[in-house]
This record gives C-alpha cells, sequence and structure tokens, in this order.
C-alpha cells in the first residue's frame, strides 16, 4: 500500500538526506539553561562516531549575547532565531518554529534537556513531524552503520536497562534527564558558526496574562552541594526532622527516596532517583536508604556518598564512598554532636 498523499511527513523516512547532531539550548530570563549544555557532552561523542556536525539551536528574543556560549562548551556552530514574537515562551510557538528550522536542515538527531519546557515542547515536534521520541533519558549509543541512535533509560519501576531505536524515523529526539551528565569543559578560544535564520513565527493560540515568580527560600536539591537524604528506614516522618538538623548544620537540603514520597514524609520536588531528580552535590548523605537502582540513578553524579543505614546488606553501601552501619537514631545525633564540637574549638 503506498502512503503517497496520506501525510507529507511519510518523506521523513528517507534517512540518507538526514544528516546532523542537534541540541536544543534553552534560554530564560536572559541566561542558558545548563541542563541544555550538559548535553553537549553525549551529543559531541554522538556527533563524532558517526562523523557528523554537533550544532546548537537556540530560539528567543534578545538572545544574540548568548549565542556564542553552545560554542564555548562543544559546538561546532549555533543556529538560532531572535524574534520579538519569541519573547513569550508557548510551547507550539516554539515547536512550529524549531520545525520550520528541522525541515530546511534535515537533522538526523535532536536532543533536549527534560525541563519543564523540554519535557512540553519536543513532543510537539516529534508528533508533528510524526518522529520518534524517547523521553528521560540517562545515557546514549549510536550504530554507525544504520545511524541509528541508541537511546537508554531504566524502565519504570525496573532495575534493567532499555536500549530504544526508532530505526524508521527522522529526525530522532529524546529528552533528556539534567545532571546525568556532566558539564563541558568551557573554552570562549573555541571558534564556531553563528546561523542566524529569520523564520514566520506563527501567532499564538493562546495569550499571557500575567505571570509570577515563585520564590522558593531553600536552594531546588539539582543544584544543591550538600544533600542530606532519606529513605524508608527513617521509619516515619519524624526522622526528616533529625535530618534537617543536619543539612542545616552543614549548609546542605533534606531530599527523600521514592519510598519517602510515596509515604507523604517528602515533597515530590525533593524526590531524587529515575521518577525524581538526578542531583550532583559534592556531598550526599543518603539516611535510612537501601539503593534500589532506581535512587542509584539519581546520584550517579554526586561527589562523595555518605551512606547510613542498620542493615549491613543494603545495596547503598556498595555505591558509596563512606558507610556507617548503624541505627540512624543513634548515628546523625552522633554527627551532629562532632560537627558542632569541631566548630566550637
Amino acid at each position: 500500500m503506498s502512503t503517497a498523499g496520506i501525510c507529507p511527513e511519510w518523506d521523513l523516512i528517507i534517512k540518507d538526506e538526514w544528516r546532523g547532531v542537534w541540541i536544543f539550548v534553552e534560554t530564560f530570563d536572559g541566561e542558558v539553561n545548563e541542563a541544555s549544555l550538559q548535553l553537549l557532552n553525549p551529543g559531541r561523542m554522538i556527533a563524532d562516531k558517526i562523523k557528523a556536525k554537533l550544532v546548537g539551536v537556540m530560539l528567543g528574543h534578545n538572545i544574540r549575547h548568548l549565542v556564542r556560549e553552545p560554542i564555548y562548551y562543544g559546538a561546532d556552530e549555533v543556529i538560532y532565531v531572535d524574534d520579538p514574537a519569541l519573547s513569550t515562551y508557548t510551547p507550539e510557538v516554539y515547536a512550529e518554529t524549531l520545525i520550520s528550522l528541522v525541515r530546511k536542515y534535515k537533522p538526523e538527531i535532536i536532543l533536549a534537556a527534560g525541563t519543564l519546557r523540554g519535557r512540553e515542547m519536543i513532543p510537539y515536534v516529534a508528533n508533528i513531524l510524526r518522529a520518534g521520541i524517547t523521553a528521560d533519558c540517562t545515557d546514549f549509543d549510536v550504530d554507525v552503520n544504520t545511524r541509528d541512535l541508541i537511546m537508554i533509560r531504566p524502565p519504570f519501576g525496573a532495575t534493567l536497562l532499555a536500549h530504544i531505536r526508532a530505526p524508521e524515523r527522522r529526525p530522532q529526539l529524546s529528552t533528556v534527564r539534567p545532571n546525568v551528565f556532566k558539564l563541558p569543559s568551557r573554552d570562549v578560544s573555541r571558534r564556531g558558526e553563528l546561523i542566524e535564520e529569520k523564520v514566520d513565527v506563527p501567532p499564538p493560540r493562546i495569550k499571557l496574562i500575567s505571570s509570577e515568580e515563585v520564590k522558593v527560600e531553600e536552594v531546588p536539591i539539582e543544584k544543591a552541594e550538600i544533600i542530606v537524604s532519606g529513605g524508608r528506614g527513617l521509619g516515619s516522618p519524624e526522622g526528616f526532622k533529625l535530618l534537617e538538623k543536619l543539612a542545616e548544620l552543614v549548609g546542605g537540603v533534606v531530599a527523600g527516596s521514592r519510598k519517602a514520597v510515596d509515604a507523604g514524609w517528602i515533597p515530590h520536588e525533593r524526590q531524587v532517583g529515575q521518577t525524581g531528580k538526578s542531583v550532583k552535590a559534592s556531598l550526599y548523605i543518603a539516611v535510612g536508604i537501601s539503593g534500589a537502582a532506581q535512587h542509584l540513578f539519581g546520584i550517579r553524579e554526586a561527589g562523595i556518598v555518605v551512606a547510613i543505614n542498620n542493615d549491613p546488606e543494603a545495596p547503598i553501601f556498595e555505591n558509596a564512598d563512606y558507610g556507617i552501619v548503624a541505627d540512624y537514631r543513634e548515628a546523625v545525633p552522633a554527627l551532629i554532636e562532632e560537627i558542632t564540637n569541631r566548630r566550637s574549638r
């Protein structure tokens, strides 16, 4: 059966016409989103393997002073649209603008950070282009013969890794969990081509009436340098009061495992793990956390991991730099006392 005339996007399956690796680089309030720049790390690996250009793509208004940032972090070139019609973000407008660029340049791979915008906008792009998309990836590989992107992510609630391809479609799209890749080194001596595109930006179907910044007193866990995290082993929400004392003493923030969130002991925005957030704290103290694979994915980029658990066989100890086998109700107060005494000397 011929597909001619059913949908013009069926032409996208002609894979040989599609070349290049794109990173969608978000901007917000005059700054480049760090989670987007992190993707230049796997992007470079993929581009080098298939001998393709690594391109940063940026949309917005008054962003010309930012467009060199992706080059400083490793992109070969940057394609950008700077238009007053993009001053207010709406998913369908940004998606249609990106699609205009995709149809012109035909990149074979597009990666975007799994931020609120990335998770919202990129599915629009995939749907309109009838392209394959895999969300919340934590790693990548690529088949150099077929140029198929291998998108790796943990399945929901599983301890294995799923390796996913979209071999019949181009472009191949993926959103990527923030903080699972390190930020590449910034080198302002790097040079690359800047390409400004003019696009007929479609009018939005919704209108922004007002916006208000939600002020958060505590540092988000994905940006925290020190995290004290609790799990089911705390036994009750009262245990988090003890963790709050330790976190306050060391200048950190409190987080928790999925089990602690499911129990209602800590908010979801403080969850570390596969269905929560990935963190890159320099010090991560895991208290009463067994160390399931889902949680370990969230702390892959953490620096020093200290585990406190009364079960010597807990998997967390295999992934910790330091381990304390003890009841947290004894260990945490002892830590608080020791730190307080040392500071008073």
